[in-house]
């Protein structure tokens, strides 16, 4: 488990986090989100030791990093991953030799080294890959082979900083899956740094959105989605729905398979006339698919469309 506490960090005289409190339970995928420049890289390098801070405490399984020395931090990342938006990959060394450059580092035997780069090849999908140079690789092909690296020393944080944001939706699909199976196999804890909101809806449970150095709302992805701070609809570019000044707004969410046309053509049937659509937005959250509808209607007719949504369990709400 890692505990953030009161955590203040500044470059000269810009502070770049102002006093951070954050849980991230052992485990989860976990998502910083914000706009750039709202201090997540900054964040996640404070939480695998290569940034100091001014002010707070990071507490990681007991271990509180402001107190470690050199050689105690040394051992502490031992036990942390890191995954780059670039890959970070070693240009002149091949990828069998990229993956082994860790334990390389840490002088494991030829044994265990070769034993372990190939289980790792095979497992990210590159093991025919072993020979060839990163500059002869894809861009999901170059991140499989850094992911491989980042969980040569069997870490049990697996950091990841914009490790997609370079690559097409569907190669980030299948890194994504990549990622949740490793989460499973390996029962690493993996922190996502993302401005992308399909890589925290398709693979994170919980996320906190940063704004300013500070964080604006955090929780469950779901619920976050669900509640919509406005920090949230600011990343995902929504304005405000401008509402009808005659009549009753009413909002109301579907989720899983149900349709929204259906719902608006029932309710335009029990109402005997057109429903006024204000707007409809959709979201994929992992598997289960979320719909937001806003509507207007006539305030004599607020009683049926009540009754029909109490009827048809869907959550609605007065605007």
């Amino acid at each position: 488990m890692i505990q953030i506490n009161k955590l203040s960090k500044s470059y000269e005289k810009n502070k770049i986090l102002n006093s951070i409190d954050l849980e991230i339970g052992t485990g989860e995928i976990f998502a910083l989100v914000g706009s750039s420049g709202a201090g997540k890289s900054t964040l996640l390098n404070c939480i695998n030791g290569l940034e100091t801070y001014e002010e707070g405490s990071i507490n990681v399984d007991g271990t509180k990093i402001e107190t470690l020395n050199e050689k105690q931090i040394r051992l502490f990342r031992k036990n942390t991953g890191m995954i780059f938006q670039n890959s970070a990959l070693i240009e002149r060394k091949n990828v069998y030799k990229n993956i082994a450059f860790p334990m390389e580092c840490w002088r494991a035997s030829k044994e265990e080294i070769k034993s372990r780069v190939y289980n790792l090849a095979e497992l990210v999908g590159i093991q025919d890959k072993l020979q060839n140079r990163p500059d002869e690789l894809s861009g999901g092909q170059r991140q499989r082979v850094a992911i491989a690296r980042a969980l040569a020393l069997n870490p049990k944080y697996l950091l990841s900083d914009e490790s997609t944001s370079a690559l097409d939706p569907n190669i980030t699909k299948s890194i994504l899956k990549l990622i949740r199976d490793i989460r499973k196999e390996f029962d690493v804890t993996v922190i996502m740094v993302t401005h992308e909101m399909q890589v925290v809806q398709g693979i994170c449970e919980k996320m906190a959105i940063l704004e300013n150095g500070k964080i604006s709302a955090s929780g469950k992805v779901t619920d976050l989605f669900l509640q919509k701070p406005q920090s949230l609809k600011k990343l995902l570019g929504e304005e405000e729905v401008e509402l009808s000044k005659t009549g009753i707004n009413l909002s109301y969410r579907l989720c899983g398979k149900k349709n929204d046309m259906h719902v608006i053509y029932d309710l335009s049937k029990i109402v005997s006339k057109p429903i006024n659509l204000i707007d409809t937005r959709y979201y994929n959250m992992g598997v289960e698919k979320i719909c937001d509808t806003s509507i207007n209607i006539s305030r004599c007719d607020l009683s049926t469309v009540e009754k029909y949504f109490l009827t048809n369990d869907i959550k609605f709400e007065q605007l």
